[in-house]
């Protein structure tokens, strides 16, 4: 009995080891896509995006904010895909 629990404690360990480390690769391969392909992956999904010279960098920093609420962006992707747009505009 004793031994049973030892070895499901330890299988249960490594479970969680092996989850947490590849939460963390996958969290650094979003950080290390560009404006543009988060652009793409994330306003696509929803609706049309509009061309980058359809507003203004102000109007952009707009939206940017509306949208990291609303789609659930984090702050680093966020500025990633206004600088982006900025850019492009």
């Amino acid at each position: 009995m004793k031994k049973t629990t030892i070895i499901f404690t330890i299988l249960g360990m490594a479970a969680l080891s092996a989850y947490i480390t590849g939460c963390k690769t996958q969290t650094e391969m979003v950080k290390a896509k560009s404006g543009a392909q988060l652009w793409g992956e994330n306003c696509i999904r929803c609706h049309n995006a509009p061309s980058p010279d359809t507003f203004s960098d102000v109007e952009w920093e707009v939206a940017g904010m509306h949208m990291q609420i609303r789609a659930n962006l984090t702050e680093d992707e966020t500025t990633k895909i206004i600088d982006f747009l900025k850019a492009a505009n």
